[in-house]
């Protein structure tokens, strides 16, 4: 029998820990590695095209030894390379984050607007790129021994109402892959979704600020999800949910009551 810890873990100590986060330059994404660094971790900032904007926020991040990582979720190799530079020059991982992602906006009862092309681009960015990722990192999460993935999902995941019809199943496959992953990783590497409704940010192309008000207004709790809130749910998992692996949280405001 592997030998048991016996609990009593306290919260998770990012003091001197590396995070590496993916779509990390904008958005939730840049959001998480402020409050990571914030409490004491070193940032690798994910990004695919904006170099620029991971470059400045390295700059401006508390502490020191941030930098800037081309992390494609479209590119295994380059993922590959992402993850021998974070060894070579952070000689660690201790925190993923997934929060690279893509969609289009396309109305669910068009079928034929959901073209090929834009089906697979979601589903390479949201579902392959993670696993990519986090096989490409495993090997260093691992040898810390008590690592932790979080994956940005979404609530379309579970009503099916999103973007679009891929992008709702991108992430019930992000979130479903999280269990298969949270069985094999452990007892090292806890596996965590974070799950938001619609975030007031500009990730959904062509998606109005009022759109997301009005989504905001149909939640129980009444409140605009800012990025920033979404990562208060990140810090959560990473610190405190000591315990759990292979679910996924809901930060919704009550949306899918």
């Amino acid at each position: 029998m592997t030998e048991l810890n016996q609990g009593a873990l306290g919260p998770y100590n990012l003091q001197g820990k590396v995070a590496v986060i993916t779509g990390g330059s904008s958005g939730i994404g840049a959001a998480s590695a402020r409050r990571l660094a914030e409490l004491g971790a070193t940032i690798a900032i994910g990004y695919n095209s904006g170099r620029e904007r991971a470059e400045a926020l390295a700059a401006e991040l508390p502490g020191g030894g941030h930098i800037p990582l081309y992390l494609p979720m479209a590119d295994t190799a380059a993922i590959r390379a992402a993850a021998a530079e974070v060894e070579s020059r952070m000689g660690r991982a201790d925190v993923l984050v997934n929060s690279a992602g893509t969609t289009r906006a396309v109305p669910h009862a068009d079928l034929e607007a959901l073209d090929d092309e834009t089906f697979d681009r979601i589903l390479i960015t949201n579902v392959r790129g993670p696993y990519s990722t986090i096989r490409a990192f495993a090997p260093l999460l691992k040898r810390g021994g008590d690592a932790v993935v979080v994956n940005i999902s979404s609530l379309a995941a579970v009503n099916g109402l999103g973007s679009s019809i891929a992008y709702c199943a991108s992430k019930a496959a992000l979130d479903v892959m999280g269990v298969s992953l949270a069985r094999v990783l452990g007892p090292e590497i806890r596996v965590i979704g974070v799950s938001p409704a619609a975030v007031d940010t500009g990730f959904v192309p062509g998606r109005s600020r009022d759109a997301v008000l009005k989504q905001a207004a149909l939640t129980p709790l009444k409140i605009v999800c800012q990025a920033d809130d979404v990562a208060l749910a990140v810090i959560a998992a990473v610190t405190h949910l000591r315990l759990t692996t292979g679910t996924s949280l809901l930060v919704d405001c009550g949306r899918h009551l």
